[in-house]
């Protein structure tokens, strides 16, 4: 059996991926591996070097327990995976990559919430990153939404979903679409209606994984 490693900063997202793994992956063994305080250490400004060492830990174990992928579930991590990839000799795939083409094909002017500062930036360089990619050209407005992090750590969804809603409606007015920088926070596209797409990365990417891993596994001339 397939075994798919992924890699989280936060605990709140496990379910979500557990769930997730279960519809798009079929079949698939899934391990869970979390460090759930890079991010708080990328905010305080943690040297690169030694997140990326975390990083290898958690990928050498995965590639210890028998994974065949990584997926790297956070977008705060997600520019450290071809370094990953190329430490662990395996494919390092960021669940944010799906989303953000997708953001790029629907529209030119592109808002990008997050609740932390280190997702915002990450999220924000990989559009333009596949927007150049192909070949398109978008406006990126890069919003933070205070307090939401902070609601979200202390246990109140319930807040932390109503903060990022506002957002989105805001931004929604004036964008052609809305892309939600960090997986904790796709809950929150559920509470609102808008005329234009709000984008989040958890289903997109995991389906996006799943055609990979069947491209890999189950190559046309073995069919």
């Amino acid at each position: 059996m397939t075994r798919v490693a992924l890699l989280h900063t936060g605990a709140v997202v496990i379910p979500i991926f557990a769930d997730l793994a279960a519809t798009c992956l079929p079949g698939v063994e899934i391990q869970h591996l979390l460090d759930d305080r890079i991010v708080a250490d990328l905010g305080r400004g943690a040297d690169q070097d030694q997140i990326a060492a975390r990083l290898t830990g958690l990928g050498t174990a995965a590639k210890a327990a028998g994974a065949a992928a990584v997926v790297f579930t956070c977008s705060s991590i997600s520019g450290y995976a071809d370094r990953l990839a190329g430490e662990v000799d395996l494919p390092v795939y960021r669940i944010d990559e799906a989303m953000a083409d997708e953001a790029v094909g629907s529209g030119g002017r592109v808002s990008v919430v997050a609740t932390v500062e280190t997702t915002l930036k990450p999220t924000a360089a990989l559009l333009h990153a596949r927007a150049a990619l192909l070949g398109r050209r978008i406006e990126l407005v890069e919003v933070l939404v205070p307090g939401a992090f902070d609601a979200v750590v202390a246990g109140d969804r319930p807040r932390h979903d109503a903060l990022i809603a506002a957002a989105i409606r805001e931004q929604a007015a004036a964008s052609e679409v809305v892309v939600l920088a960090q997986a904790s926070m796709a809950s929150a596209a559920d509470q609102v209606e808008v005329t234009v797409p709000v984008l989040t990365s958890p289903e997109l990417g995991m389906r996006r994984i799943a055609a990979t891993l069947t491209a890999i596994t189950d190559p046309v001339g073995e069919r």
